[in-house]
């Protein structure tokens, strides 16, 4: 499977994790996600997270739903 790329926005030097996940469009809503973290279903570069406020930088990749995504 091919990761799906998220671009930090100019000037941005991370993107939280529940944002993120709202982003990706596998949420709609940050409650969605937050749920989600705490139920263990998220990974952060191979490792079960379970912090939403989370602080991602460019080459951290996330797995969620079977689907991952590498912050650049």
């Amino acid at each position: 499977m091919k990761d799906e790329k998220i671009a930090l926005r100019d000037g941005e030097e991370y993107i939280r994790l529940g944002d993120l996940l709202k982003l990706t469009g596998e949420f709609e809503t940050g409650g969605q996600a937050k749920i989600a973290i705490q139920d263990g279903e998220v990974t952060v570069n191979g490792e079960i997270c379970l912090m939403r406020g989370k602080k991602l930088r460019a080459g951290d990749r996330i797995e969620v739903h079977g689907l991952t995504f590498e912050v650049c």
